[in-house]
């Protein structure tokens, strides 16, 4: 859902779409599931431009912003137990564990993990900036994550992307359809799964127009459903 609509999204505007492998969790990393996102994407028709971008080989930029973050970060020594961070206080006799960055109404998240792998909202920004992304398109279920990026690139004098949320697709329980909850993998070049997927964003190609093309010429982001973005 998330690859159809950055697509469609990206070249109605003529513009370039950049495929990222974000394996920064590289304990969580299964082999070979990189290779089967990417040619499933390709049998979809959806061509990347450029060379696909993997989080693992960038950790050097990561260290970088994070000095750049200098005094807005913190040594965290919390576990997962504590119900609330006060070590911007100080560590009270604890070691550090993990970096923080600091919210501006005091509270604060985590730039960097206690098993020393960075966050998902650092390497994000970075690479977002990095690679000059000027639009980002992803699913709903991530828009609390964009107030944390856009402060992060407040601090290290990036530009901000435009954003758009699409919905997220669920079952009959209402959880979002991914590993966790066992949904079936999609079948490469479904061309039924395409069309619904167009449809679920309110986009309906008509019958024997080819869905991305048509896609492209019709897209119009109004038509997903107010609530989703």
């Amino acid at each position: 859902m998330a690859a159809v609509a950055s697509f469609v999204d990206a070249r109605s505007q003529g513009g370039r779409w950049l495929v990222r492998i974000e394996d920064v969790d590289t304990p969580r990393t299964v082999h070979g599931a990189a290779d089967a996102i990417l040619r499933t994407l390709e049998s979809y028709g959806l061509h990347w431009d450029g060379e696909v971008v993997y989080q693992s080989r960038r950790i050097a930029l990561y260290e970088d912003a994070l000095r750049q973050l200098g005094g807005s970060t913190f040594g965290c020594g919390c576990t997962r137990q504590d119900p609330v961070c006060h070590c911007a206080e100080g560590l009270a006799g604890r070691v550090a564990r993990s970096t923080k960055v600091r919210w501006p109404d005091g509270e604060a998240f985590t730039v960097k993990r206690a098993d020393g792998l960075f966050a998902y909202q650092l390497a994000v920004v970075v690479d977002d900036d990095a690679q000059g992304v000027t639009d980002v398109v992803r699913g709903a279920d991530l828009l609390d994550s964009t107030p944390r990026q856009l402060h992060l690139q407040r601090l290290l004098g990036y530009r901000t992307p435009r954003y758009l949320h699409v919905p997220v697709v669920t079952d009959a329980h209402g959880d979002k359809l991914s590993k966790q909850t066992r949904a079936p993998a999609i079948v490469p070049g479904d061309e039924a799964a395409l069309r619904a997927a167009l449809q679920f964003l309110g986009h309906t190609p008509p019958a024997g127009a080819p869905a991305l093309a048509w896609a492209i010429a019709h897209w119009d982001p109004r038509r997903i459903a107010a609530d989703t973005r």
